[in-house]
């Protein structure tokens, strides 16, 4: 009987062991994610299973965590053409199309559920993802930060890395 006894308290006393060091590592994660982080690389990937780069192969711009809850992003594709008349109200459709096709940027509140980062989008340059909860499954090390996306609004699935800027 001592023995079932030991045996059971040292289950429980390791169950809620696991459950206090559960919710440490997620406070934790919140607030290692905190900070400015830059693109490395996004591949997409479309509806049939073609891989390309959405934003080229060194995509430009940070994603920026508060510790309130709070996030900017913004992602460009390095070398989009400029604007010949150097005013943005006075580009060409041609213009237009690649600067739109070429950026993307939002704010608003985030949150960590588990690993999923979830983006409450206040504000867009794409007007339809305005008021929506983007979620994104996430794997961050101190200097990394991984995410799946599973609809991206330029359809498909995409991999995201980022590193930390220091």
């Amino acid at each position: 009987m001592n023995a079932f006894r030991t045996f059971a308290r040292t289950t429980v006393s390791l169950l809620i062991l696991g459950i206090g060091l559960s919710a440490e590592a997620l406070a934790d994660t919140a607030r290692d994610l905190t900070g400015t982080w830059t693109w490395v690389s996004i591949e997409g990937t479309r509806p049939d299973g073609t891989k390309y780069q959405p934003f080229g192969p060194t995509p430009k711009g940070f994603v920026v965590f508060d510790g309130n809850g709070r996030f900017a992003f913004l992602l460009t594709s390095s070398g989009r053409p400029k604007f010949a008349t150097n005013n943005r109200e006075q580009g060409t459709p041609d213009e237009y199309k690649a600067a739109m096709q070429g950026s993307i940027a939002y704010s608003g509140t985030y949150s960590i559920n588990d690993k999923t980062l979830i983006f409450n989008i206040e504000a867009s340059t794409y007007p339809n993802a305005e008021g929506i909860q983007q979620k994104r499954t996430i794997a961050l090390t101190d200097d990394e930060l991984k995410y799946y996306n599973p609809s991206p609004t330029m359809g498909g699935t995409a991999e995201t890395v980022l590193k930390r800027v220091k």
